[in-house]
């Protein structure tokens, strides 16, 4: 028994004393946060102008010839978009990961821009089908009433629509945050220090794997943990609103 106490002090001791490795896996914590945090606003501004475009596009020019300047514009940027969400969601984020790194960013190799950048965009592509759902949801009856109060498309889609589709896909968006907080445990593959990189690298020096990796998982548990907490909180806000 005092053998196996030991073993496991020894292991502590390892994995967070020796060279001070606890701050690593901090170090390591903020980089997977910074990282989470860019990517997310990036992957919902990308995510919300592509849902806008192709929800316009099928409420208002699928099926239909149309010449205007402006409907011909709207038509190449829905085709763009397609091609977009086709070519992320059907390939590996990490993949993706490494073109950014290794390709587009060969001459400067900011891994941290790399990496925000990729899952940005990966994360915009799930967001765009989301938000896209959400908006074609709401009753078509709700534009024909707004354009009678004197709305245009835009206030419409501003003030009336997008706000009742964030309700309605708020929980989804939450699971693709939550995704996405996961999806940043690859960004390793490009020698990005985050946590899990910081959790097998300490692994590796101290031939100790159970209190490394098992610290990596508990803290992304902790983290979705608050986030799911907040995010029911949200909801349960937003439906209190409704009555």
């Amino acid at each position: 028994m005092n053998d196996f106490i030991n073993g496991i002090s020894e292991s502590f001791v390892k994995t967070f004393i020796t060279e001070d490795r606890w701050q690593q896996i901090l170090a390591g914590l903020g980089t997977t946060l910074e990282i989470t945090f860019f990517a997310l606003i990036l992957g919902l501004v990308l995510g919300f102008l592509i849902a806008i475009i192709r929800s316009t596009y099928d409420m208002n020019l699928k099926g239909k010839k149309s010449k205007s300047a402006g409907d011909v514009i709207v038509k190449i940027l829905n085709a763009v978009c397609n091609i977009y969400i086709t070519v992320i969601r059907g390939t590996p984020v990490v993949v993706q990961l490494m073109i950014m790194y290794f390709i587009v960013f060969l001459s400067s190799r900011d891994g941290i821009m790399a990496a925000i950048l990729s899952f940005g965009i990966n994360s915009g592509a799930y967001v765009a089908e989301i938000v896209r759902s959400g908006i074609m949801s709401i009753d078509k009856g709700q534009f024909e009433a707004s354009r009678s109060l004197g709305f245009n498309y835009r206030s419409t889609m501003i003030h009336i629509i997008l706000p009742q589709a964030l309700k309605n896909v708020l929980p989804a968006l939450g699971n693709e945050f939550i995704v996405l907080l996961k999806e940043t445990s690859v960004a390793g593959y490009v020698a990005i220090q985050d946590l899990t990189y910081i959790g097998n690298l300490i692994r590796s020096r101290t031939y100790e794997a159970f209190f490394p990796l098992i610290t990596v998982a508990v803290i992304y548990l902790v983290i979705v943990l608050i986030i799911s907490f907040f995010l029911k909180k949200l909801e349960r806000r937003l439906r209190n609103s409704d009555h």
